[in-house]
């Protein structure tokens, strides 16, 4: 069926009755087969208990001790039923109790066995609720049954029986390929897949096509989405432009970076500046009205959602949207009228917020200049000559100039009330082609003009003007999710969590072993200001790098929510939201179709016979509201919607997220494996009971020497201080040493880059470090046992 359970029961809220027919509706079943599809499953989920029906309606059951979470194995079977909930217990599932669930798999998991303080709870599949392995990466080999496809994730703890499906799978054999899933297991029947592509050999698969295959990212988009967009409008018309505030006679820019200029769907945002006759800032952040154009519930909209957010690859992007809306009614091409979404802002010069307004309007950009050229303009009146010509922008120097200021006083405010920013080396992988004698580069790029997703800030030496046009826009969003707020209307939230204290106080007890004192403000309570002063601290230091690897490992992954909360990394306690690229991540085009119902449908007094009118797109509707600004059913619906899909949206980000990582990944060992036998400087940024973890400083290229590879002597792990020490010649590996390291061998498709030492360590001076709390052998992560690297 086209519709996972997951997506069936997220329309079951409140204990609400909900018809087969507004399921029909939301679940797109149009046709026979697919409402067949539906009562097989309803009448399925009635049987075992999770749902009640009630004269042909159905209701969501709850029953005590059954939870929603998602499957993270190991390679040796361990299995955990991850929550959704924050700091809820992981539920250990043992391999014969999973179902025939597989490794990231959405499950309803009965909980068998309580936790204690040193045990996880345990418990077993009741249901799997979304399969999330609808094809996999796999090599082909042949048996006394058949063919059959070995999966490539080692976590992944089956075999595929292989159709025919009219390619001849001698070819396939030991070659890497692209399974499609037919069947997931059945009972004592095993998985039934088909060969859908053969990628090749070790030299031949395309690191693309590999992260594109395993992550199941769509370069193309179904025929039905496609005829929707070409139905699309050319262009903008005049009666929409009449409906709108028209800000076309502002001198409007837009920023980016120069890679990103063949890539239209970057090019969804730009910025006006005024100054008023009082001597204030008139700020305008204007964002692509996207919401406009794709209607819910559509083809376009649908794939959207599927979609969650537009993928980076290297050069390739793998889009949410179409070309048509992409890269022409939602691109803000120099000199075309476009509609937009303006946030429009009176500071004072101290950066305060004086009143805002939030309008639909119509804009034009006059100038489109790239980071790079941006950053000459403002050094323009340096000693040293630049060699970017600027001379087509003299008309807005002093714009931008502007425009830089207005920025360092938006940063001065963030950081007065915490955000910190993080310092992360950039990264340029560059490797030989063999056959061809080219390079091959990769370089991660700034997808978003926002805090992106990691959480908080991250500084490029090399992009200032990056940093400088996102403090506009994330005070946009700050601005907008204020606003939602104070209409009372839904809305999808960006949440960034705060840290464990317990992670904090471990990462204050290495830092401290590395001769660096943090401390808390407050014991055991962990503000954002104290990761402002910790990160001020380690620019002090030469151990920079790896202590902003520790903290790293302490942030918890930021997330969508359907409310607001505080966000950590930028020092915000009441809510924030992603209101700034719609083009690119579908959680904004939600924002923008909740300002839509304002726009058009939001009551802007209490009663029809009401005198007292409040302007429900300005600032001074705070405090004034007592109604419900939108209709009841339309509030209703978009609620109800928003709790269905914020799950979904966070984990379409992850995965964009891995597809990334695991390109990166990729590169590097395609890197690596041209180099193997070769010696380079390394940095230990991490240590484990089983070896440590290097970074190869001239490429930033990371590695793992194993414990076994050290031979002079048997090495003890000490957690506390990070550091492996030999018991006879007292010789120790710590965190933050520089070491000599020759690269051994590379495995291309796992992404492992196995080092030897062979040069460096120190001799250890305490030889009474305590080591009682050397890392327990049965963990998990510990990839003795199965756990991952």
């Amino acid at each position: 069926m086209d519709f996972s359970i997951a997506a069936l029961l997220a329309n079951f809220t409140d204990d609400k009755l909900v018809a087969p027919k507004a399921l029909e509706k939301k679940l797109d079943c149009k046709d026979d087969i697919s409402i067949r599809k539906l009562q097989i499953a309803l009448d399925a989920l009635e049987k075992i208990g999770v749902l009640a029906k009630d004269r042909g309606r159905y209701r969501r059951l709850t029953e005590e001790g059954v939870i929603e979470g998602k499957l993270r194995c190991s390679s040796k079977g361990f299995c955990f039923a991850i929550q959704d909930i924050e700091g809820a217990d992981d539920i250990y599932i043992r391999e014969s109790q999973l179902n025939n669930a597989w490794n990231s798999d959405r499950v309803l998991v009965k909980v068998t066995k309580e936790g204690s303080r040193r045990r996880s709870p345990e418990g077993e599949v009741k249901l799997i609720l979304e399969r999330s392995n609808p094809s996999i990466l796999a090599r082909v080999k042949q048996g006394e049954e058949g063919f059959r496809a070995v999966p490539l994730d080692d976590r992944l703890l089956f075999e595929l029986h292989l159709q025919l499906n009219g390619a001849s799978l001698e070819q396939a054999i030991d070659q890497l390929v692209h399974i499609q899933v037919l069947r997931y297991p059945l009972g004592q029947q095993p998985p039934i897949g088909k060969v859908a592509r053969i990628l090749g050999g070790d030299s031949d698969a395309s690191d693309v096509d590999i992260v594109c295959c395993k992550h199941d990212l769509l370069l193309n988009f179904p025929e039905a989405v496609q005829q929707a967009a070409k139905a699309l409008p050319t262009k903008v018309t005049k009666t929409e432009l009449k409906k709108r505030l028209d800000l076309r006679d502002l001198t409007t820019i837009s920023i980016k970076a120069d890679s990103q200029h063949a890539n239209p769907d970057s090019i969804d945002d730009a910025i006006t500046l005024e100054k008023t006759e009082a001597g204030l800032w008139r700020l305008g952040v204007h964002i692509a009205d996207v919401s406009h154009y794709v209607e819910p519930d559509s083809a376009i909209d649908r794939e959207a959602q599927k979609r969650g957010v537009s993928v980076y690859l290297g050069d390739l992007i793998v889009p949410m949207l179409p070309q048509q809306l992409s890269g022409n009614l939602c691109a803000f091409l120099v000199g075309k009228e476009r509609l937009a979404v303006s946030v429009l802002v009176t500071l004072d010069l101290e950066g305060q917020v004086i009143e805002y307004e939030i309008q639909p309007t119509a804009i034009q950009v006059d100038y489109q200049l790239s980071y790079q050229q941006a950053q000459a303009i403002l050094e323009r009146n340096n000693s040293e000559s630049t060699a970017i010509d600027i001379q087509d922008f003299a008309p807005i120097f002093d714009l931008l100039d502007n425009v830089a200021a207005v920025s360092q006083v938006l940063k001065e405010q963030r950081r007065q009330r915490g955000a910190f920013e993080l310092n992360l080396p950039e990264k340029n992988l560059a490797s030989r082609n063999s056959e061809s004698g080219t390079t091959l580069q990769f370089t991660p790029k700034f997808h978003y003009d926002d805090e992106g997703a990691l959480g908080a800030m991250v500084v490029s030496p090399s992009v200032p003007t990056h940093a400088m046009l996102a403090e506009w826009m994330l005070l946009a969003n700050q601005l907008v999710a204020a606003h939602l707020q104070t209409l009372s209307t839904p809305g999808i939230y960006r949440v960034h969590p705060t840290p464990d204290p317990d992670d904090v106080q471990e990462l204050m007890k290495l830092a401290g072993s590395m001769g660096i004192d943090l401390r808390l403000e407050q014991d055991d309570v962990v503000k954002p200001q104290d990761y402002q002063a910790f990160t001020q601290k380690f620019a002090e230091s030469d151990a920079e790098r790896v202590l902003t690897y520790l903290l790293l490992e302490t942030l918890k992954p930021a997330f969508y929510s359907t409310t607001p909360k505080s966000h950590f990394g930028l020092g915000l306690d009441h809510g924030y939201t992603h209101f700034t690229s719609p083009v690119r991540r579908y959680p904004d085009l939600l924002v923008h179709r909740v300002l839509h119902a304002v726009f058009n449908h939001g009551r802007d007094r209490k009663s029809t016979r009401a005198k007292e009118v409040v302007n429900l797109r300005h600032s001074n509707a705070q405090g004034e509201i007592s109604w419900n600004v939108l209709p009841p059913e339309m509030h209703q619906e978009l609620e109800t919607y928003f709790h269905t899909v914020v799950i979904h949206l966070t984990e379409r980000e992850r995965i964009a997220q891995e597809a990334e990582q695991d390109l990166e990944g990729l590169k590097k060992a395609e890197l690596m494996r041209e180099r193997t036998g070769e010696i380079f400087h390394g940095l230990i940024t991490g240590v484990q009971s089983y070896g440590l973890f290097v970074e190869i400083e001239e490429l930033l290229v990371e590695g793992l020497v194993h414990v076994s590879s050290l031979k002079d002597d048997w090495y003890e792990y000490r957690s506390r201080q990070q550091t492996l020490v030999g018991r006879k010649n007292r010789k120790q590996y710590r965190l933050g040493d520089r070491i000599e390291v020759q690269v051994k061998s590379v495995d291309y498709y796992r992404q492992q880059i196995d080092l030897l030492a062979v040069g460096g360590g120190s001799e250890a001076i305490d030889d009474d470090i305590e080591d009682e709390d050397q890392e327990d052998p049965d963990r998990e992560d510990n990839p003795e046992n199965g756990g991952e690297e």
